[in-house]
């Protein structure tokens, strides 16, 4: 398919005046472990609480670059653009500040989001499926569903070790319901950190049962942005500036190849990141020695794997949902997405993990392959993943698949990342 520092310097923190209790504490800095999920304090409320740690992205108006999609080059425009039969695209600008998630969204906080939205364990708008349980796949399943269970508790992290891992079954209609259940939640608290140069914004939000409409109308067949301020799924300029734009001016034309390191156009792979190696049963990343790095399947080398070591070997490396046999099943199911932040490389606004370990949407809409007119709504993508090598995380990857995932059900390295756009606050929320 196409497709931290440990020490941070805590700024003001703005607590909720407006009917929010004393009860409700500050969130936690921003940081690699910032992703950690909380249950709501009073027990009470209709959702769970999760904290979500934002990367400030200043620098509003920067310039473009032109890419030819997945070609090794970057142009001032256009018109610079050899002649290809490839459309050429111009990316990065955007006009305005915004934040973009310093990591991707973790099985936990989807599990949270799950219990929220569905507390009948009902599946209504199919926001699970049974090939990401740990019984019908033990090697990828991240969470579990278990339809006796009690009111609120039929979703569960399938092992522990996927608790930090990003969720990785994600299409554009499950992310835009996880952003309208923020945008209708209830924002707790807000913190601003720095670390070294990057700005962060830490935010406590009891998430929404409401999913259908907010941010994006789900009765639309091809949902945008409603508001003009709030949680969103981020463009696909907002996340290539994110990931590649440098405002010191470094790299070429001020863009990185890489969302871990400037890299050299026209090199191929020789100026990649390393690739992480995983700890075989837990997933943690243990060479972060070996700076830069990301979580990708290098050219002369393994795919970083690993599996819950209360799985057995002969089951993880041979039982799979789509029938495989062991020997194409280890062909085509190698890598494995490793726990969130661990990989210690920034890209030059602060967030991790934008290259290597999973491709995560974006909301821009964009024509078929084919071109023309098409029943399915597809979408651009962006940031290679485990299973795939360096050219996948090039600034010119530029993917695009279907909004509801139809054509990859069987592809468990889709994530998300959310971005916000405005200013939110506890009283203005």
């Amino acid at each position: 398919m196409h497709i931290v520092s440990s020490r941070t310097r805590v700024g003001k923190t703005f607590l909720a005046a407006c009917g929010i209790s004393a009860l409700l504490a500050s969130a936690a800095a921003a940081g690699p472990n910032a992703a950690a999920t909380q249950r709501s304090s009073d027990g009470g409320g209709p959702g769970r609480v999760i904290t979500l740690t934002t990367a400030k992205v200043g620098a509003p108006g920067n310039p473009s670059v032109a890419v030819l999609p997945f070609e090794d080059a970057v142009y001032p425009t256009c018109a610079d653009a050899p002649p290809s039969p490839k459309q050429c695209a111009t990316l990065g600008s955007v006009a305005y500040p915004y934040q973009i998630g310093q990591l991707e969204i973790t099985v936990e906080q989807y599990v949270d989001f799950l219990n929220t939205v569905d507390p009948e364990g009902l599946n209504q708008h199919a926001l699970w499926n049974p090939i990401e349980s740990s019984a019908a796949w033990p090697k990828y399943g991240q969470i579990d569903l278990a339809p006796g269970a009690g009111r609120g508790a039929h979703y569960t992290v399938a092992f522990p070790e996927w608790a930090d891992k990003p969720y990785a079954f994600a299409d554009f209609l499950k992310e835009a319901r996880f952003v309208n259940s923020l945008s209708n939640g209830r924002l707790i608290s807000r913190t601003d950190s720095t670390s070294g140069s990057f700005g962060y914004t830490s935010y406590r939000i009891e998430l929404s049962p409401r999913t259908e409409q907010g941010m994006y109308d789900l009765d639309q067949h091809a949902p945008t942005r409603t508001r003009d301020n709030g949680f969103v799924v981020p463009s696909q300029d907002e996340w290539v500036k994110a990931a590649y734009y440098d405002p010191t001016g470094g790299g070429t034309l001020s863009y990185w190849k890489y969302p871990t390191n400037p890299g050299v156009f026209g090199d191929g792979d020789a100026t990649a990141p390393n690739a992480t190696v995983l700890n075989p049963t837990t997933g943690d990343v243990t060479n972060q020695g070996q700076q830069p790095l990301a979580n990708y399947t290098p050219a002369n080398g393994s795919a970083p794997t690993w599996c819950p070591g209360q799985i057995p070997t002969d089951v993880c490396n041979t039982a799979n949902p789509l029938g495989l046999d062991p020997t194409e099943y280890a062909k085509r199911y190698q890598g494995v997405v490793a726990t969130v932040g661990q990989t210690r490389t920034p890209s030059p606004w602060g967030t991790f993990d934008q290259g290597g370990n999973t491709v995560e949407w974006t909301d821009t809409i964009t024509p078929g392959p084919t071109g023309g007119d098409s029943a399915l709504v597809w979408r651009r993508l962006h940031g290679g993943v485990s299973n795939s090598p360096a050219y996948q995380m090039w600034l010119s990857a530029t993917g695009l698949t279907p909004q509801g995932n139809t054509f990859f059900n069987g592809y468990p390295w889709f994530g998300m990342r959310i971005g916000i756009i405005g200013d939110l606050n506890p009283c203005a929320h």
